[in-house]
Parts: C-alpha cells; structure tokens; sequence
C-alpha cells in the first residue's frame, strides 16, 4: 500500500479529486492554508510539507498544486509527483500569464468573483456539468481574499527551473487556462480541459493505474 497526498488547485478542496480511483492504496489531502502577505513559496511549501506524516509519499498536484508538490519536493524526498493540469518549470508558463507579471496586472487589477464573469472562468476550467459549475461557483464565494492576492502573485512569477527526475505529467489537450502548446507532457488526454481529472476521470484512472 502506498500513500498518496494530494494537493488541488487554486482555491479548492479534496472534492475535486472525488472521481479518481486508487484501489487500496492510502489517501490524504492536504489543504490550502492562509498565507503571510510577504511569505515565500518556499516558506509556504515547508508548511505544507508538515501535513506529510509518511516517508517517501507520492503527490499529486491539481494546477497550482503541481506547481507546489513541486516546491514539496525540493524539501522532502517523494517516491513520485503526479502533476495534472499544470506546469513543471516557468518555461511553460502561458504568453498571458509572462505579460501579467511583466506589467503586474494583479495588482492592478485584484481578481474578485464577479458574476458576470462566471461563465467565461466555468469555460476556460472546462466545467461541463451544472454539478462542476456549482462547485466551482461555491469555490468562488467562499475564497480568502489574502490568499487569492497571494497565490495569484506566486503564479504569476513562479521561477522555477527544476523538474525531479521522477515526475509525470499528465494534461488535457483543450486546457485552456496552461494551454498544451507550450506544455512537455508525458500523457496528453486530447478532449481533455482545466478539469479533466473531473470530468475525463476514467482516462485519467486509466493512466493513474498504470503509473501505481
């Protein structure tokens, strides 16, 4: 048996890890926390990290999740890192996320969950389903505004140049949030979106099984 620890993406919660099957293997989530307004990913990911009660788990990263079990890896030795739907260094960093931490559009422009915005954001998440949208819009009226403005920062001006040698990436060829021309993916689901580990979960648990 194995221990799994998953980290989701922003501002979510373990619901959206509620389709993926991983047989007897053990399970854990490690959830988001409030951040300091100043405070480092590094320093972020070390808190983190003190939710691992198992040596040599296996993480798995939803979006800015990936990008964290990444920084959790450069603290603590992981068996594997499973990263869905997100991105392993800068360089596949999209053209429109480079210019807004080129010109620090956040913080000129705070991100709030403006209604009139919900379908545009349910669109490029790839929400299909009124059962993800509902999630998703929940997701939304409870965020925390510091750590919203934090980790939308930490997003946009990730460095990071460093990939573990035994990590997979797994990505959606319709993702539209870290579109798949710019990503080196080890298993590409062609129809897959933002959320395909929702709503494409038997191909995704297709290859999660292989990779167990």
């Amino acid at each position: 048996m194995k221990h799994i620890y998953f980290i989701s993406g922003f501002a979510a919660d373990e619901r959206v890890f509620a389709n993926l099957d991983f047989g007897e293997n053990e399970v854990h989530f490690i959830p988001w926390k409030i951040p300091g307004k100043k405070e480092t990913i590094a320093s972020y990911a070390k808190r983190m990290e003190e939710d691992i009660h198992h040596p040599n788990p296996i993480l798995i990263g939803l979006s800015f999740g990936g990008m964290m079990s990444i920084e959790i890896s450069k603290i603590i030795p992981v068996e594997k890192i499973i990263l869905i739907s997100s991105i392993k260094t800068f360089h596949e960093m999209p053209l429109y996320m480079r210019l807004a931490a080129k010109f620090g559009l956040n913080k000129w422009i705070p991100l709030h969950p403006y209604s009139f915005l919900e379908r545009i954001e349910n669109y490029n998440l790839g929400a299909e389903t009124k059962e993800e949208k509902a999630l998703l819009k929940e997701y939304r009226n409870n965020i925390n505004q510091q750590y919203t403005t934090w980790a939308i920062d930490q997003i946009l001006n990730w460095e990071n140049d460093w990939q573990p040698e035994n990590l997979v990436h797994l990505h959606g060829g319709n993702d539209h949030i870290f579109p798949i021309r710019y990503i080196k993916a080890d298993h590409v689901i062609p129809d897959g979106g933002h959320l395909m580990l929702m709503n494409r979960a038997e191909k995704v648990n297709e290859i999660l099984r292989k990779l167990m």
